[in-house]
């Protein structure tokens, strides 16, 4: 009590020095003893002399200038003024109400209490709807990010910097004044016991800018039955704008929140967290209920995968700030939805993997691939895997168990020996088991062809489309170093298979050693085989195409070791000693030159057909 009395007799003694004799209103009553007036009376006295003058001058009810003038911004020096009387009067009511005297003084005091009260909550709301600009959240947290100014102004004149500059600091002054003028109401009001009348004013403001943040940003309130109706298009539309939203509500709009409540009820933390609470509930739930909608009632088509995907890294990487903004025990339900949200996410993706296979063992079509080439299951099944091996570190979060046993049981042969110390992650081996269902069909596939060196030709035509992707795409560091080098040998096994079953018989109607052919029956024998059988595989195969550039090249510097090489041996040692027959023109029908623009002009394609097997999904 002691140390209270000091404290308020200091204060009184500081505040003004103006004389009690100049309020004749406030001395002591008539017939009282001056050896009977309490401690409490006579600080009382003085603080209702002091304080009086300045509450009633800014009564709001006195006249209509009052009313709409804000005292902190013509007179800041007299509403700190105001503001600390109104923090003596308190002290003074509390030593009146605990020696229990002079109740007539204390309902005086309280009737200014009221009054003081009305002007600071009148203020306060000023404050906030005078400042929206200044204490919006970017301005608020302004001075965080001022150190960045200067690389994003690198480009101007030093003219244009310091009017940049000056801006600034004008906007950090203003929202550093506002915060502060805030901050200074609200603990006179709370430590008055008005606490909730200043609530009230801060919550409809600041709910009502977050609420319009959220709205601006393009996030309005979906139930998952309004999501399903949307066709995809409009719905890919409403996640981008997620997207955006996210980022600018996490790191502006909810932090920018955080520490203007933070600041502003500093004095108290129950009223802060019940504050920031009651303000961002409502725009935050709508903002990370937004993607758990979206998985609901809603097919899991694999196509719209990497839009869920891009919306589970949005969160993934926002959820530290997230879990640190929304700290309260009063926010918990905030932070539930935003994990709420990510956990659908993630079941959303795994179901769309499983559709995924699903569907590449349903892939029903009976139409051979034209030209033994490349197979719309390949183009397709491959473009998207390539595409989701660019979220390979996010889906390790997504897949952090182990896929089902059997997928656990690739054959070594299919990736390499497998260390046990050191396994792949357990998407990796996810991915190679949804390749290997692509090629077991590309497989059946083969069958379809009634020719079986056709068959191998597309095994090797879609496995090498197979291995570029991997190859030139993020599917490289998810199936190890020795997936690769076991499929390539697989591609030119596939191609030395076709070779031996679609050429074999051109090849063995030329001998390994001309010289051999002794008979002119015998050369002529020879050169006849030859021509008939060449020209017929070569119009068997004449369709067959080979996108891949490198595999093309290959099958067909096979095919000259083979073909062109043995020919021209054979009609160099032959083939001109026959062009004084008669019948030579049909003995010996093709020259070296022309065996060489046969096998060169086999497999080409047009650049229409190599558009349509390389776009993208």
């Amino acid at each position: 009590m002691r140390k209270l009395c000091s404290s308020l007799e200091e204060s009184l003694s500081s505040s003004s020095s103006a004389s009690i004799s100049q309020f004749p209103t406030l001395s002591r009553p008539i017939g009282s003893s001056p050896s009977r007036l309490t401690f409490a009376d006579s600080v009382m006295n003085r603080t209702l002399g002091m304080a009086e003058p300045i509450i009633m001058k800014w009564n709001p009810e006195t006249t209509t200038v009052v009313a709409v003038t804000s005292l902190f911004y013509e007179n800041r020096r007299e509403a700190k003024e105001l503001i600390q009387w109104v923090s003596n009067l308190q002290k003074a009511m509390r030593l009146v109400v605990m020696e229990n005297t002079n109740p007539e003084k204390l309902v005086r005091a309280q009737n200014l209490m009221q009054i003081a009260m009305k002007r600071l909550q009148k203020e306060f709301y000023q404050i906030l709807s005078m400042n929206r600009a200044h204490l919006d959240p970017e301005s608020v947290s302004t001075r965080s990010s001022r150190a960045s100014t200067s690389s994003c102004t690198s480009g101007y004149e030093d003219d244009d910097i310091t009017v940049v500059n000056q801006s600034i600091s004008e906007v950090e002054d203003a929202s550093r004044v506002a915060m502060a003028d805030l901050r200074l109401i609200a603990e006179c009001m709370i430590s008055c016991g008005y606490g909730k009348e200043c609530l009230k004013v801060y919550k409809i403001i600041r709910k009502s800018i977050v609420d319009e943040g959220i709205y601006r940003l393009g996030v309005e309130k979906l139930n998952p039955f309004q999501i399903h109706k949307m066709n995809w298009e409009a719905l890919e539309i409403r996640i981008k704008s997620w997207l955006n939203a996210l980022e600018i509500a996490v790191n502006t709009l909810f932090d920018g929140e955080r520490t203007l409540c933070d600041h502003v009820f500093a004095s108290s933390d129950s009223i802060r967290e019940s504050c920031f609470t009651e303000v961002t509930r409502g725009g935050a739930m709508i903002l990370f209920g937004f993607p758990e909608n979206v998985t609901k009632n809603n097919r899991k088509l694999p196509e719209k995968v990497f839009r869920i995907l891009d919306m589970f890294v949005a969160i993934s990487n926002h959820l530290p700030e997230i879990e640190s903004i929304f700290s309260f025990d009063s926010t918990e339900n905030i932070k539930s939805k935003a994990l709420a949200s990510l956990t659908a996410l993630r079941e959303y993706v795994k179901t769309a993997l499983n559709d995924f296979e699903y569907a590449i063992h349903k892939e029903s079509s009976k139409t051979p691939a034209a030209g033994a080439g490349i197979h719309d299951l390949t183009i397709e099944a491959m473009n998207y895997l390539s595409l989701l091996a660019d979220y390979r570190s996010i889906l390790n979060e997504i897949f952090p168990e182990s896929p089902p046993p059997e997928q656990n049981l690739l054959p070594d042969s299919y990736m390499g020996l497998i260390d046990p110390d050191d396994p792949p992650p357990p998407i990796s081996i996810k991915i190679a088991w949804l390749i290997l269902a692509v090629l077991c069909r590309l497989d059946s596939k083969s069958k379809l062809f009634k020719d079986v060196s056709l068959s191998y030709l597309f095994l090797a035509n879609n496995l090498q489309y197979v291995v570029v992707k991997v190859r030139t795409s993020n599917l490289r560091h998810m199936l190890g170093d020795e997936w690769l080098p076991l499929h390539e040998n697989k591609v030119k096994q596939y191609a030395s298979s076709y070779e031996r079953l679609g050429w074999s018989h051109v090849i063995e109607c030329l001998p390994s050693d001309p010289s051999s052919l002794t008979s002119c029956e015998q050369i002529k024998e020879t050169f006849k085989k030859f021509n008939s059988t060449f020209d017929e595989v070569c119009s068997q195969h004449s369709l067959c195409i080979v996108t891949d550039s490198r595999l093309r090249d290959d099958i067909k510097e096979s095919l000259a070791r083979k073909i062109f090489f043995l020919y021209r041996e054979l009609y160099d040692t032959h083939g001109r000693a026959m062009h004084g027959d008669r019948n030579s023109a049909v003995v010996v029908r093709f020259t070296p030159d022309d065996v060489r623009h046969r096998l060169s002009d086999l497999f080409l394609f047009n650049e229409e057909l190599l558009c349509h097997l390389t776009h993208p999904l």
